[in-house]
């Protein structure tokens, strides 16, 4: 992995919506070493700073995609770049979705909000071999409709199994209005033979692991993404403690079996 920022530049810009963009990166010198679903970087905006972003597409052909939310100086500030514009990149950091650990059983995809853009190269990973697992069920949270990332896919992951319910509805919305959880009796599974990947806000994962174990799939076959404060994503300042896991180095993916006791104390 590259500890010092390596240029690249940004080959194409999709907005997703109204404060998220894709932003796809070439290097302009020597590649990364490759990423893998679930990994991310430190994407350095010149000027301004650092920080980690999942990687959302990996290379196929089309480059290397980050999906960025604008809220904060450094995440507003790589939203505004445009085509031709050059972002320093490290990486790859952390660790990635364990897809191994899922062959031949029935996935649950479980994204809410921004969470769907690291689940995404997994769900691509899985598409490309569909022979190799179960019944393949992907369930999207959104706040509204509007804030729906990748609609364009939704009909490709439909084939399996996909559904999207948001928070607050339009008012041309026909569909699903809930939380997240309220997608899991529509989905086809077995529990016992299913594993989870899920990512959203920290809320949101504790509520769907919790409903998933009350379902009956195993705690050590729900895969967890959480977010702490990355700096250094070398596991040396500390910021992104979580007990006694920095996530930089020990996650951000991480089993809910060891993330549980972690996620009920306040103030961890």
């Amino acid at each position: 992995m590259s500890q010092t920022p390596l240029p690249h530049l940004v080959v194409d810009r999709q907005e997703e919506t109204h404060d998220t963009v894709t932003l796809t990166l070439e290097p302009l010198g020597r590649p990364l070493a490759p990423f893998a679903p679930g990994r991310f970087a430190m994407l350095y905006a010149f000027g301004v700073g650092e920080i980690p972003v999942s990687v959302s597409r990996i290379s196929d052909g089309q480059g290397l995609a980050h999906t960025v939310r604008a809220v904060g100086a450094v995440s507003r500030a790589l939203y505004g770049l445009g085509t031709g514009a050059s972002v320093g990149v490290r990486g790859p950091f952390g660790t990635r979705w364990d897809t191994a650990a899922a062959r031949g059983r029935d996935l649950l995809v479980i994204a809410g909000g921004i969470g769907l853009a690291p689940l995404r190269p997994l769900i691509h990973a899985v598409l490309a071999e569909p022979h190799a697992y179960g019944q393949l069920n992907v369930l999207v949270g959104a706040r509204t409709p509007a804030d729906l990332l990748y609609p364009d896919e939704f009909h490709a992951w439909r084939r399996p199994f996909a559904a999207v319910t948001v928070d607050r509805p339009s008012a041309d919305w026909t569909g699903r209005v809930g939380v997240v959880t309220t997608l899991l009796g529509d989905a086809r599974f077995t529990p016992a033979d299913t594993t989870a990947f899920v990512c959203g806000p920290e809320v949101m994962i504790r509520a769907t692991a919790r409903a998933l174990v009350h379902q009956g799939v195993p705690p050590d076959h729900i895969q967890v993404s959480l977010e702490r404060n990355m700096r250094c994503a070398t596991g040396h300042c500390g910021h992104c403690q979580l007990g006694p896991l920095l996530l930089c180095r020990d996650g951000p993916v991480i089993g809910y079996d060891q993330a549980e006791p972690l996620l009920t104390v306040r103030e961890l």
